[in-house]
């Protein structure tokens, strides 16, 4: 305690109401001489483990005066009898195994004041909020110990976040990767197929060319020295269906006329405005028109063979000057150009 000696009883007064009398409390101002000096081991003591103690004897001494105070209030009052059940008491822990307490109870000195400011110091306040695993990592103070585990949480929030980073990162990384490899596969798989397609392109021409080449071998020009004087398809008051229906030779009279292909001779006589005419049939169907012949040397029926001579060039029909007229008629007798027939079959006239 803080003092021997209980705190004075404030004054007051009595008054008669009735039979018993009231006690009636008066404001109490302590002056210096009813407030008696405090006296202990109170003092300002140096500071230890770098504490100030100055603060600890200070709550120490409002603390005692307040409890001076209850207690003089306190005399007054009838004492009130408390009891524990065994089951409460035998379980309490020993006072002397508490922080801060030991030294308290195991005071040598029966009435001796307890050393706050010494407690204060000695109280393993430091140690508060540690963990087993601080403990076994050697730490003995708790904000060092906080301070290591904010300083570890956020160094572990910062490696995260890295990490997610660099993840995404990646992950870009990979998906453009991705993108240029799909462009280049694209790219490649276009190339080969303009290659493919170029090459399918020659093998067609190609092969179109020897197609023609052979064609060529089977096939002839009826006449070895010629003009070209008329086309198919040209309009003229001189041709009966208003436009020309084949393709003239211009040579003099009596040039050889060579079999075009091999076939079987039709016909071969006088054909009005056709003059001397010979029809060479070919196996396909096709009908050549051999037309102003001045002389024919097969008659029909009669198998022919490429470049064997079937005629010679003359003016007979309807005509302004000897010259060889071609006409050329498919199996249904539909007259088409002999220019374009005689340069599908390798002829180029």
């Amino acid at each position: 305690m803080a003092s021997d000696k209980p705190a004075q009883e404030a004054p007051f007064g009595t008054t008669v109401l009735g039979e018993e009398p009231v006690r009636q409390w008066a404001e109490w101002n302590p002056t210096e001489e009813s407030v008696l000096p405090v006296r202990g081991r109170h003092r300002v003591a140096k500071q230890r483990n770098g504490l100030a103690r100055s603060s600890t004897v200070l709550g120490v001494g409002v603390i005692a005066a307040v409890g001076a105070g209850g207690m003089a209030t306190a005399q007054s009052k009838p004492p009130i009898s408390i009891t524990l059940p065994d089951v409460i008491t035998d379980n309490l822990p020993d006072a002397t195994s508490l922080p801060g307490v030991g030294s308290l109870v195991s005071h040598d000195e029966k009435n001796a004041e307890p050393d706050f400011a010494a407690m204060a110091a000695d109280a393993p306040l430091t140690t508060a909020g540690l963990t087993s695993e601080d403990a076994e990592q050697g730490t003995t103070d708790a904000g060092e110990a906080l301070r290591a585990r904010i300083l570890q949480q956020a160094e572990q929030q910062q490696t995260a976040a890295d990490t997610a980073q660099q993840v995404a990162a990646e992950a870009a990384a990979a998906e453009k990767a991705q993108e240029q490899a799909k462009q280049q596969q694209d790219a490649a798989e276009k190339k080969a197929e303009e290659a493919k397609k170029k090459a399918e392109e020659e093998a067609k021409k190609k092969e179109e060319a020897e197609r023609l080449a052979k064609l060529a071998a089977s096939f002839s020009l009826p006449v070895a020295s010629y003009t070209l004087t008329s086309t198919f398809g040209e309009a003229g008051s001189m041709w009966s269906s208003g436009y020309h229906t084949g393709l003239d030779f211009a040579a003099p009279t009596g040039t050889p006329i060579k079999a075009i292909h091999g076939g079987t001779v039709l016909s071969a006589g006088w054909s009005g405005s056709y003059g001397y005419r010979t029809v060479l049939e070919l196996d396909d169907g096709t009908e050549l028109w051999i037309c102003h012949q001045s002389s024919m040397t097969v008659t029909a029926g009669q198998k022919v063979t490429t470049g064997e001579l079937i005629g010679r060039v003359g003016a007979t029909g309807n005509v302004t000057g000897p010259h060889l007229h071609l006409e050329v008629h498919t199996p249904d007798g539909t007259g088409i150009d002999p220019m374009a027939w005689l340069r599908s079959n390798g002829l180029n006239p």
